[in-house]
């Protein structure tokens, strides 16, 4: 592959995709989806569980812990996921721009402002070093939060046949 002289390039430099990319990767709290499964497990775990101190008293003002402690963990764990479903919700849509930029073969910039945007055509070589950062770095994150959907929603469903199946033989 020949050398790609970045002056062919108008577009400013952290406007890049792949300086966008670098950017994300290590920001926080997009940084995260690169850990490793066990951490990044950690970090959704810390998430919920500050989200429950939160969502705790507002399940114990319908449900009193001590007479329906099921009802409680419940409505308390519901609301927690709540917020860590608009946290990965979060980081997917940051990761899915960056996956967009990276396959567009052109690439939108601003020169001074919001009022001056201009289309750059992408040269091969862009374009093949920008398809070869998406295929093995960017969609292997996105894979992982569709994962973490998939997760949430069947945590949620389980506890909804739980509430339904507890409030069922109570009512029976």
């Amino acid at each position: 592959m020949k050398k790609v002289s970045v002056s062919v390039c108008p577009v400013p430099s952290e406007q890049l995709p792949i300086n966008e990319y670098q950017e994300l990767k290590g920001s926080w709290p997009f940084h995260w989806v690169t850990l490793a499964w066990p951490q990044y497990l950690r970090k959704l775990a810390w998430v919920w569980g500050w989200s429950w101190l939160i969502f705790a008293p507002v399940a114990a003002a319908s449900f009193s812990p001590q007479q329906a402690p099921v009802q409680f963990v419940l409505s308390a764990g519901a609301g927690s996921s709540l917020i860590l479903t608009l946290v990965v919700l979060r980081l997917y849509l940051g990761w899915w721009y960056i996956r967009s930029r990276l396959n567009s073969p052109t690439v939108f910039y601003e020169e001074s402002g919001w009022y001056d945007g201009q289309t750059w055509p992408k040269t091969p070589e862009f374009v093949v070093q920008d398809r070869l950062i998406l295929n093995h770095q960017v969609r292997p994150l996105l894979d992982r939060l569709r994962q973490t959907f998939y997760g949430l929603g069947t945590i949620l469903a389980i506890g909804g046949s739980i509430w339904i199946g507890y409030n069922g033989a109570i009512a029976g």
